[in-house]
């Protein structure tokens, strides 16, 4: 059911899923979805629906050929979430893609969709009479849904309840399915349905445990992409490959004991592998995330690397059954590992400060794109960005991702930092971390922003009829005040125009779509400007193009600083694969050429745009926080902890990272340990909350530390009101003792009289 808008409610879904489990229903498909997989009242109902041993089909959504685009359910673990493909075995063009986007940022996604079925010009029933022609995930999902009531059907009435379930159903197609060449995993699934296939495995089915997909094979490409892309070496950020554990033995169940590493050869303990995983399986299934790192023994190994991955699950007995019932899970590993590649060659991607919808307006990078308005697809190399991944791997860079704050990660091993297209604050400590690593530690740094204008944003609201309440961006399509701090120790800043329009440069037609302006550059850098219109709703009032002295805007800057070096540019639709106009590869090729290994293409270094005096714009005319919104629902660091997570360098779990003098400390005085004043070692001080604009002084960046807080000197009070106390506690305790002494000889002078004279 839908309104005269293709709208649904949820509402209208929870009363139709009452009627499903009232009535018992075996199969449910689901020809809808959606991009919020955090309408818990939604995703819990899906819950209660897979927990009462009804198999749900759900299509994963038409927003192909993109990344990162799964709709929910679909995306669900215990749903067969259903793409699309031709009858020439061609993924659909219109069928999502995944990862799931669940993890992000703070791990890495699964596998989805879970298998693929004809899709395009499938011929269908009219509502009025007749037959017409249908495309779309739609029509594969209840192609698989028709499948899986076949297969119901071959199980005697008096068996289905206790071999089929959800998970049962979801391991007889996944592993039945035909596997395309071509598609990879986030592409196909499993592959394309097999009744046949699924037909036997169900025949002699026996209630097991399973993982899915059960191989992770380097050298099968592309459908492991893209980790048959990037080999592993020692001291890389751990690579994640998340799994799901498919339970068929019962709707919950347990893992019994830790996952363990079975390595085929000795080269395999070169590999360390750490686990996170659901100990409680539920409905029907869990997650098996590995994160795998070589160790430094292996900087200069070279070869494939081999071995299992085992998991044991538990269920209860099934009915009649007294023991309960054990199954132990297999997963394959085969893994190429290369020597440690040189610092000019790495790149390192920074995913922790992206923010995208769910949970919040987070609006889309290009404001031409008015049917799409909310950034959903994860923002990750291996989602929108998965182009981008490709071409970086293709230029011989090896890239990784960091999904922690920026004290996680060991700069003298990068030769840039790449942020693009970031929404989220920044800890003090990172900002200070990130100063001492471009200027000291020689890191390079490539800034891709996007627009920020308060005043466009709150044109933007609009009214949700579901939630029944007005939605309004929690920010631009980059966060541009808060990387106006983090570029403050440099100078740096952007301002909150929107500039359309196309540019030229070395021979190169590109599209600048809603980018901000630079408003702040040091002197002796290279600027490079051109005409461009403000769009941005205080530009559209004055109906005027506000520019610098030459007429132009500029958009691009490129400098040295320290032992490092620096490149900003405002606007990362050019890296981006939803809604490209034109690709910005080359003026990142160049700009990496330049951060990585200090060559300077003549025409970006061209004399005619370096800059004899800085530009500067005065601190109430940069852009501004809006006051309205809390940001700390949507913030991985407002009002929250600093600490590396899993997906950092095992060394750091757990802690604040790297070369970090922690707030709050006392001052180390020589031949003294540290004295810490009672924070944790994974708190914070109030360096977590939004620091607006005006406190932030770019000088007293550049000077050095922030000495009122991390040199504050050493307070008498720390130690003498307990040495006070101690003093007065041991004179007190001496006065007592005393007088104890004198009653006690009081007492012993006549007794030992008498005792003498008897």
């Amino acid at each position: 059911m839908h309104s005269l808008l293709q709208v649904s409610y949820t509402s209208w879904f929870l009363d139709a899923f009452n009627y499903a489990i009232a009535m018992k229903m075996d199969v449910l498909n689901l020809s809808i979805g959606g991009p919020d997989y955090l309408d818990l009242p939604f995703v819990e109902k899906v819950w209660e629906l897979t927990a009462n041993n009804i198999i749900m089909v759900s299509a994963i959504g038409n927003d192909g050929p993109l990344y990162g685009t799964l709709n929910n359910p679909a995306d669900q673990s215990d749903v067969i979430g259903v793409g699309g493909i031709d009858y020439s075995d061609h993924i659909a063009s219109f069928s999502s893609r995944g990862m799931s986007t669940w993890e992000i940022p703070h791990g890495y996604g699964r596998v989805k969709p879970d298998v693929v079925a004809y899709g395009r010009d499938i011929m269908g029933s009219k509502i009025s009479t007749g037959c017409k022609s249908l495309s779309g995930t739609s029509v594969a999902s209840p192609v698989v849904a028709g499948v899986v009531c076949l297969l119901v059907s071959i199980i005697p009435e008096s068996k289905r309840k206790e071999i089929l379930n959800p998970a049962s159903m979801k391991q007889a197609l996944v592993e039945g399915a035909a596997k395309l060449s071509g598609p990879n995993m986030y592409e196909q699934g499993a592959g394309r349905v097999n009744l046949l296939e699924s037909y036997e495995i169900l025949k002699s089915y026996e209630p097991r445990a399973s993982i899915f997909p059960g191989v992770l094979d380097h050298t099968d490409c592309p459908y492991s992409w893209p980790f048959c892309r990037q080999p592993l070496y020692a001291g890389a950020m751990p690579v994640i490959f998340n799994t799901t554990i498919l339970n068929g033995m019962g709707v919950v169940g347990r893992l019994e004991g830790s996952p363990t590493w079975h390595p085929l050869t000795d080269d395999g303990n070169l590999l360390s592998i750490h686990f996170t995983y659901s100990k409680v399986i539920w409905p029907w299934s869990g997650y098996l995330a590995l994160h795998m790192q070589i160790k430094e023994e292996g900087a200069q190994f070279s070869g494939v690397i081999e071995g299992n991955v085992t998991v044991k699950v538990s269920s209860p007995p099934g009915q009649g059954e007294k023991i309960p019932r054990r199954s132990t899970c297999v997963l394959q590993l085969k893994l190429k590992v290369v020597p440690t590649p040189p610092r000019s060659k790495r790149i390192l991607w920074d995913q922790f400060h992206s923010i995208k919808y769910p949970p919040g307006y987070i609006p889309r990078d290009s404001l031409d794109v008015r049917n799409d308005i909310l950034d959903w697809h994860g923002d990750h190399l291996h989602t929108n960005f998965h182009l981008l991944f490709n071409m970086l791997r293709d230029s011989g860079y090896y890239i990784e991702t960091l999904g922690s704050p920026l004290t996680c990660f060991d700069a003298r091993q990068y030769g840039t930092l790449l942020l693009v297209d970031l929404e989220d604050e920044y800890f003090e400590e990172e900002i200070e971390k990130l100063r001492i690593d471009v200027i000291n530690s020689g890191l390079g740094l490539a800034v891709f922003a996007d627009w920020y204008n308060v005043d466009t944003m709150v044109k933007m609201r609009f009214f949700d009829d579901n939630t029944r309440s007005w939605w309004t961006p929690v920010t631009g399509g980059a966060n541009i005040p808060a990387l106006n701090n983090l570029l403050a120790p440099f100078g740096i800043a952007f301002g909150d125009k929107i500039l359309n329009g196309d540019f030229s440069m070395d021979g190169e037609q590109t599209r600048y779509a809603s980018g901000a302006d630079i408003a702040r550059f040091p002197a002796g850098g290279y600027i490079h400007s051109f005409p461009f219109q403000d769009t941005s709703e205080s530009g559209a009032t004055q109906n005027v193009l506000l520019t610098n002295s030459m007429g132009d805007s500029p958009i691009l800057g490129l400098i040295g600083a320290g032992q490092g070096r620096i490149a900003v540019y405002g606007d990362s639709n050019c890296l981006d694969s939803s809604h490209m106009v034109t690709n910005c590869y080359w003026l990142l090729s160049k700009i990496l050429d330049f951060t990585n290994g200090n060559i300077k293409d003549p025409v970006l270094f061209s004399p005619s745009v370096k800059q004899d005096k800085p530009l500067f714009l005065e601190d109430n005319q940069l852009p501004s926080r809006r006051t309205d919104v809390n940001f700390s629902t949507y913030s991985h660091v407002v009002e929250k902890d600093l600490v590396c997570g899993n997906d950092s360098r095992f060394e750091v779990w757990g802690t604040k990272g790297y070369n970090i003098q922690v707030l709050g400390r006392n001052k180390v005085l020589p031949g003294y340990p540290v004295i810490d004043v009672g924070r944790g070692l994974n708190s914070t001080s109030d360096g977590s909350k939004l620091r607006e604009k005006g406190n932030i002084d770019g000088n007293r960046y550049l000077s050095g530390l922030y000495w009122d807080e991390v040199d504050a000197p050493l307070v008498p009070s720390h130690w003498l009101a307990p040495a006070v106390i101690t003093l007065a506690g041991i004179l007190l305790f001496l006065s007592f003792w005393r007088i104890r002494q004198r009653r006690r000889r009081r007492r012993k002078g006549p007794a030992s009289g008498r005792l003498g004279n008897i």
